[in-house]
């Protein structure tokens, strides 16, 4: 919902795509993420509010040129407790949170081609059940650059899980892309996560892809290679 001198409302039921969540993997790439096509690394990631019912809203009048800047809500941050009767449990632990995303273009940096991007996210956890003793953080930061047919992407993330045993992630992530012609792009992305507690083990995801567009139709290739597949080694 657009509204005139305010900016966009987002009411979203639970899907991907708002608050930190988008910020998840954001370096660049010529088809998705390192993990993103085809095996899946198993890798948590940031996800904030996301998995709930959320409100999202966009100033655009309220802030300079060059900046995005994105608040979001939830009164059930992972949508498990549909009505006041539920039970809820350990596994619907998530109570109300809030996300906050920025995003810089060249208008403020100051440089073309040049963004910096950055989020934090806050989740009330219910510690209904012996392996939560906290809440839920999240932070992102974040740069993107684009200059001629070269993009290059980095960033890194970190969760405090608020549990006893895993207690957190720290994520990396950069990548490389390079446009060869107005039809053929290469790529190299990279992402590695760190789990916080014992006897655990740091899941890489590499991939390198190519993309060729002809007319209308795009055609999409990558090689993924995982290491420690869901933190076991």
């Amino acid at each position: 919902i657009t509204l005139p001198g305010m900016g966009d409302i987002r009411i979203d039921q639970g899907t991907s795509g708002t608050g930190i969540q988008r910020m998840d993997d954001m370096t660049p790439s010529v088809w998705e993420e390192a993990d993103g096509a085809g095996i899946s690394a198993t890798l948590n990631k940031i996800a904030g509010t996301s998995a709930g019912p959320t409100i999202e809203i966009k100033p655009t009048d309220a802030v300079p040129a060059g900046i995005d800047l994105r608040v979001a809500w939830s009164p059930d941050s992972d949508g498990g407790n549909t009505n006041d009767k539920t039970a809820g449990g350990a596994s619907n632990a998530l109570g109300s949170g809030w996300d906050a995303t920025i995003e810089a273009s060249s208008d403020i940096t100051g440089v073309d081609g040049l963004t910096l991007y950055a989020g934090y996210s806050e989740v009330e956890q219910y510690q209904n059940d012996a392996s939560r003793n906290g809440d839920v953080e999240e932070t992102v930061l974040g740069v993107k650059y684009a200059a001629g047919g070269f993009s290059f992407g980095y960033q890194v993330t970190d969760e405090e899980t608020g549990l006893t045993t895993t207690t957190g992630y720290e994520n990396t992530s950069y990548s490389v892309t390079f446009n060869v012609n107005d039809d053929l792009s290469i790529g190299y992305n990279h992402t590695e996560s760190d789990e916080s507690g014992a006897s655990k083990e740091t899941a890489e995801a590499n991939s390198l892809q190519a993309s060729y567009t002809m007319g209308g139709a795009t055609f999409s290739i990558a090689e993924v290679s995982i290491d420690n597949r869901a933190y076991s080694s």
